[in-house]
């Protein structure tokens, strides 16, 4: 088991990381040039936030933490400096997050998630940003645990990734409403703050740097989150990066969603 001193010393810095991070993200919008670059294909976009984010946090926790591999004691730091690339770049920025997930043994088990504009709509005197963190066996912090509508069927999903498969899976959970937004870390904020019930995604896309730090936080308040055929998700640094078999969370009600995704979708999706 990895050390509890060295874990939350981790979790400390990559608090501290992700708020230096945030403000990097401000800036490179504020100064007005994105530097944006396709680096896949449509849709898959890099800012200049993105380069000058990664490289900040990089750097500050590959000198405190040097035997730690980021992405000794077998901790794997998983990084995404600028979850929701493509709304940062429509301006969308409550989308926005800032995700640091930490692994042990395979295994998400802390992590920090900074959403820097959040309150951004509140006013030109508003205070911007937050972070939220939590660790396995001692809870999620930075807001306000909430549960989503009693009886009610809200599912979240891509905004820009959307497809056949992915609408499909969708209409099969006859849903009473479904949110478009775009980041992993704002569809699990989105969870545990009750704005909706389940987040599916029946589409390869999301990495594992996308959801490391939101599972981490999602198991601390008792939720859970796997691949469309209920199969969790490893991050040992060997791991391929890619969630090939899409993503199914919730805070609540599991077994509800997944006993509903289509066999068609499930056999469209390699694990």
């Amino acid at each position: 088991m990895a050390s509890p001193a060295l874990l939350m010393r981790v979790v400390a810095s990559a608090y501290c990381v992700a708020e230096k991070a945030a403000t990097i993200v401000r800036n490179v919008m504020a100064a007005g040039d994105l530097g944006i670059v396709e680096k896949t294909g449509a849709n898959d976009l890099q800012t200049k936030a993105d380069r000058l984010a990664q490289m900040s946090i990089c750097a500050s926790l590959a000198r405190k933490f040097p035997k730690v591999t980021i992405i000794g004691e077998e901790l794997v730091i998983w990084v995404d400096p600028l979850d929701g690339t493509k709304e940062y770049t429509e301006g969308l920025l409550d989308h926005v997050t800032v995700l640091i997930g930490i692994a042990y043994g395979g295994k998400a088990i802390a992590g920090v998630i900074n959403q820097p504009y959040y309150n951004y709509q509140a006013g030109a005197d508003a205070v911007l940003g937050r972070t939220i963190w939590g660790v396995l066996g001692i809870g999620a912090f930075g807001f306000h645990l909430t549960e989503a509508p009693a009886g009610k069927h809200i599912v979240i999903t891509t905004r820009s990734h959307s497809s056949t498969l992915v609408n499909d899976c969708i209409s099969a959970l006859n849903p009473d409403s479904v949110i478009r937004v775009g980041g992993a870390g704002n569809k699990i904020i989105q969870l545990i703050e009750g704005k909706a019930s389940a987040y599916v995604f029946a589409s390869p896309g999301c990495k594992k740097w996308d959801t490391c730090a939101p599972e981490a936080i999602l198991h601390a308040v008792g939720g859970k989150i796997t691949d469309i055929h209920g199969n969790s998700f490893q991050y040992n640094k060997e791991v391929k990066h890619m969630n090939s078999a899409g993503v199914l969370a919730t805070l609540r009600n599991y077994d509800y969603y997944a006993s509903r995704i289509p066999h068609t979708v499930k056999q469209s999706l390699v694990p």
